[in-house]
């Protein structure tokens, strides 16, 4: 686990009990910030999604209009072509913002793991290390929806491969829920609309229609800049919803088989 000397983690951990205090229904666990709230401590914000074919930058901060680049290179090529731009038009180091903040999932792994690697990179170059936020696509996508007036109750999904796709589930009163995995038979189950974050990848049909939804990171951020959607991190890694359960290792298999009584 990475320091954290400018106690920036503390600083939105208690932001995000005062925003928690209100009576709005949240769905998210404790922590989860608003992107306005991240730039009142932080000021700007280097936001790196590469979870889609459409890899997008964005350089946000209080006081700056923001600039976004979206881009259909590969991550490991558009991703940094796209901060340089953005940092060098406003004068900025990498390490010179005042935090990142990543998309670590669903997606692209290869496009998530690039986007985690450069800000792990960028945060080694820094005298103190600033302050990760990540955020879920579905997510992202769902309050859009919400907010652009879909009918409701609707589920936002994604392929995860091996016959099974991420969702979130947005219920009738606009409650937007945390990204599960359910195999591709249940999706047929649901009953309600789909949808899928344009430049998203299948490598299967899904059993019902799914409808395409937009995923411009710069409008979408823009609309839900007072919306809880960012968590802070530690540091900066893909988003993994189910941990490896390792069997742990028994010498007991290994010795020799106790002699029997006739042997005796």
């Amino acid at each position: 686990m990475r320091p954290d000397p400018k106690g920036n983690l503390a600083r939105s951990k208690r932001e995000s009990d005062r925003l928690l205090d209100n009576d709005r229904p949240s769905a998210h666990p404790r922590g989860v910030l608003a992107l306005e709230s991240v730039l009142a401590l932080n000021g700007t914000a280097l936001v790196l999604d590469a979870s889609c074919a459409r890899v997008q930058t964005g350089l946000v901060g209080s006081g700056r209009e923001p600039a976004w680049i979206a881009t259909n290179d590969e991550a490991g090529v558009g991703l940094f072509r796209a901060a340089a731009a953005l940092l060098e038009s406003a004068g900025l180091k990498p390490q010179e913002v005042g935090a990142y903040i990543l998309c670590d999932g669903p997606g692209s792994q290869l496009g998530i793991r690039t986007a985690a690697m450069a800000i792990r990179t960028w945060q080694a170059l820094r005298t103190e290390l600033a302050p990760i936020f990540t955020y879920r696509s579905l997510q992202l996508a769902a309050h859009g929806l919400v907010d652009s007036g879909t009918a409701m109750p609707f589920a936002v999904v994604c392929d995860a491969r091996r016959e099974s796709w991420h969702i979130v589930r947005v219920a009738p009163g606009g409650a937007v829920g945390l990204v599960a995995r359910v195999p591709a038979e249940e999706l047929a189950a649901l009953g309600v609309p789909l949808f899928q974050p344009e430049g998203f990848r299948s490598w299967s049909d899904a059993p019902v229609p799914v409808a395409a939804c937009d995923y411009t990171c710069g409008s979408l951020f823009a609309r839900l800049a007072s919306v809880e959607l960012l968590e802070p991190a530690q540091d900066a890694e893909p988003w993994n919803p189910a941990p490896p359960d390792y069997k742990k290792w028994s010498g007991e298999r290994h010795r020799a088989p106790s002699p029997s009584a006739d042997a005796r």
